[in-house]
């Protein structure tokens, strides 16, 4: 009988390239982004497993470059340095310079606020936003995000992807959301906003807000993308939602057929 060779150690298991140091400071971002709050360099420490003194060294080197930040408790978070880093590559910022110039003019027209927001790992991210000449309106940060079944944006993007695509979005946000969702319910909500290519919704954080939505399909016929106007409503003002909604169909569909 042949003698069987001795297991290979992980050392030897590991390709010639690897890069320890790399894999720590890409260790602490995925940590940091996986937390719903900012987290102690000893905690980060503990749940990485390795000394104090490492990951302080990496810590330093990534605050420095603006990837971290210290909040008063001198507890680290994320900074948007990456999501700024994304938005340099092609696809998002192709998006975004043939979006903003539509949403500028849906702004003017209904004197609302206009998100652009995708979805990434689970999350909406708002990437544009614009809020024309309103003299008072609701908009979000640039780099806002939630979990994306929480969301008009979110749902609105996850509605139209294949079976499979939408299965895995729909997995990767219910790990980050804060209620179990029901799926019966969410297959329905889900159903609806296809047939209707659309979705308006009272707003799960603000009284008084109105999501109105449309995504943004490329020429697979999936969604890339969607559109939300933060319908405010004021005292003494009619709620012009079925006007808001037919201005936003028309500029997705604008923004839609400029996609490639």
């Amino acid at each position: 009988m042949a003698e069987r060779e001795p297991a290979a150690s992980e050392a030897e298991r590991r390709p010639g390239y690897a890069a320890p140091a790399l894999e720590k400071g890409l260790d602490i971002l995925e940590l940091l982004a996986a937390s719903a709050e900012p987290l102690s360099t000893r905690l980060i420490a503990e749940r990485l497993g390795r000394s104090k003194a490492e990951i302080f060294r990496m810590v330093f080197v990534l605050v420095e470059r603006g990837y971290l930040a210290r909040d008063a408790d001198d507890r680290l978070r994320l900074t948007n340095r990456l999501f700024e880093l994304g938005m340099r590559t092609p696809r998002p910022r192709q998006l975004a310079e043939i979006a903003i110039p539509v949403m500028e003019r849906l702004s003017e027209e209904t004197g609302q606020s206009v998100h652009l927001v995708v979805v990434n790992r689970g999350e909406t991210v708002v990437i544009a936003t614009t809020t024309g000449g309103a003299d008072l309106s609701f908009a979000l940060r640039l780099g806002y995000r939630r979990p994306a079944l929480e969301a008009t944006s979110g749902l609105l993007v996850i509605a139209f992807q294949p079976e499979a695509v939408r299965q895995r979005m729909v997995e990767e946000s219910a790990r980050l959301a804060s209620d179990a969702a029901d799926v019966a319910v969410l297959e329905a909500e889900l159903a609806a906003i296809r047939a209707q290519g659309s979705r308006v919704s009272e707003s799960r954080d603000v009284v008084g807000v109105t999501d109105i939505g449309v995504p943004l399909i490329g020429p697979d016929g999936h969604a890339v993308a969607s559109i939300v106007v933060p319908h405010l409503r004021r005292h003494g003002t009619a709620a012009p939602v079925a006007a808001i909604l037919a201005a936003l169909e028309a500029a997705g569909a604008a923004i839609s057929a400029q996609l490639i």
